[in-house]
């Protein structure tokens, strides 16, 4: 990548920032100080940590801009155009057992629409960058989608609804629909970097549904710019509402969809 605009070097700058504290963290895991914050839904000192690192980063460059972020929701700037989106640790659960894949995700909606996106993964020093217009990359090559277009020769990612989280019978619907058909499924725990591989064409497609906006709108930007198709579960623009996720390249996006959507949950 020849050129990066001053936007990207501000995320980019303090996702490694914050990314070396949750090494350090990582490193000692058996020390972190760690409280549920729901049914397997674990927030650490770290997370917390590499918020506050994010957010100085953040608005020492945009002083003006809003922010919404996993930890401490939302804050109006003066500057009502622009908004960072931030999930710290995406992937909490696997940091905390010791597992090293999770990622920073940083993404900005300027006007309401997603405009920039980075996601990085600091153990495999992996940064994904995205840019309205400019293209997706890794680590300053640029990616695209895969090129696959058969179902029986795709790998798809999904995230596996866990205690607390509802509609685990509509899931295996699904589940059992996509493995019919497909060479196979992964769920690695990071719905950021689940999107990026398909960003980067490692993953052929990806979905899941009841998202949080900063597990996916960094994501979003990425698959847009690496010439992939990105929806909520019914096609529409809602993966920012809860409306779930559904990315893939354009060849497998309507029969993923159609896979997902023609499930329902069953009747009690």
């Amino acid at each position: 990548m020849t050129y990066r605009s001053a936007l990207l070097n501000v995320m980019t700058a303090a996702a490694q920032k914050a990314a070396r504290g949750l090494i350090r963290d990582l490193g000692e895991i058996e020390h972190l100080q760690v409280s549920k914050k729901g049914p397997a839904d674990f927030v650490s000192k770290a997370d917390r940590k590499a918020e506050e690192v994010l957010r100085y980063q953040l608005l020492k460059a945009r002083p003006a801009y809003g922010l919404l972020m996993e930890e401490s929701g939302g804050t109006e700037g003066k500057d009502t155009s622009n908004r960072w989106i931030v999930d710290p640790l995406d992937g909490t659960t696997n940091f905390l057992h010791g597992i090293p894949h999770f990622s920073i995700s940083i993404a900005l909606e300027r006007d309401g629409d997603l405009f920039a996106g980075v996601i990085y993964s600091p153990v495999y020093d992996e940064m994904f960058v995205a840019e309205k217009g400019l293209g997706a990359y890794l680590n300053g090559r640029r990616i695209r989608v895969s090129a696959r277009k058969k179902m029986n020769e795709a790998i798809f990612a999904t995230g596996i609804p866990f205690m607390g989280i509802p509609d685990h019978a509509l899931f295996l619907q699904q589940l059992q629909s996509v493995m019919e058909v497909s060479a196979g499924i992964r769920r690695y725990g990071s719905a950021a970097l689940d999107l990026a591989y398909v960003a980067a064409g490692r993953y052929d497609g990806y979905w899941e549904n009841g998202l949080n906006p900063w597990d996916v709108a960094a994501g979003v930007v990425l698959v847009r710019e690496s010439g992939g198709f990105v929806t909520d579960m019914s096609g529409g623009n809602g993966m920012l509402e809860g409306g779930g996720i559904l990315a893939a390249n354009s060849a497998l996006y309507t029969p993923l969809k159609k896979l997902v959507s023609k499930t329902k949950p069953p009747e009690t």
